[in-house]
């Protein structure tokens, strides 16, 4: 079913797709069965989305990358979004060009998931969630709502990131411009667990199954299954023990 009022300019269209109000569907815009579009979405050129997907009021899928003259890193991407089977995407999110989101995700209202970015299948990125460029994001991932993942980060498999937790990739604070490979946001590794409010310094790895808690700021490398606490944060002990 398409509403009247929506305007849909993609000819590849699965079976028993819903299109409503005043949506915006682009050419090349490929939509597999069971879609359903709500009121106010836009879908621009290049964006494939999977069978069974949902996406609600007002978001924007294929937005255009765009330094207006203030960005030092440049601007690279292809026009190109592919949405997995049976995703969710909340109202308000927008998701840039040159983004892969894998099959079953929930993508939170009004997140923010910018060009470059890899998203496995299973994953939840919370309600007003901001992915930055060329974060690459593995399986099973839960990042809870307010939480800011910076550019040229990882994300490994299995991992939970509580709410407002920030990280960042640039010790500098861009008074040395851009450089690739100096700008590097932390690496967290599968099975990673980190509490509410925590910290993650740039060029950071935290190990694999290590746990960050709750406020805590990390300065330095985490190994693996440490339990890190503190400002700064500190191994307390390993995970598991007592």
């Amino acid at each position: 079913m398409i509403h009247a009022s929506a305007v849909v300019e993609a000819s590849e269209i699965g079976r028993n797709v819903t299109i409503k109000e005043y949506a915006v569907i682009r050419p090349n815009v490929v939509l597999g069965e069971g879609v359903v579009v709500h009121p106010f979405v836009t879908l621009e050129e290049g964006v494939c989305v999977g069978d069974g997907v949902e996406i609600f009021p007002g978001c924007y899928i294929g937005k255009t990358p765009k330094g207006a003259g203030a960005t030092a890193r440049p601007i690279r991407y292809e026009a190109r979004v592919t949405i997995g089977r049976e995703c969710a995407v909340g109202p308000n999110a927008v998701i840039y060009y040159d983004v892969e989101v894998g099959n079953n995700c929930l993508i939170g209202d009004g997140a923010s998931i910018r060009e470059g970015c890899r998203i496995g299948s299973r994953c939840i990125i919370g309600r007003y969630v901001t992915v930055n460029y060329a974060t690459l994001i593995g399986d099973d991932v839960k990042i809870m709502d307010h939480s800011w993942l910076a550019g040229n980060m990882s994300v490994g498999n299995d991992v939970f990131i509580s709410g407002g937790v920030l990280t960042t990739n640039d010790n500098d604070m861009g008074m040395r411009g851009y450089e690739e490979g100096r700008v590097v946001g932390p690496t967290i590794e599968s099975g990673v667990r980190i509490g509410v409010g925590a910290m993650l310094l740039p060029n950071t790895t935290v190990g694999e199954h290590a746990v960050v808690a709750a406020g805590a700021i990390v300065t330095r490398s985490v190994a693996a299954r440490d339990l890190m606490m503190g400002v700064p944060a500190r191994v307390v002990r390993k995970v598991g023990e007592r």
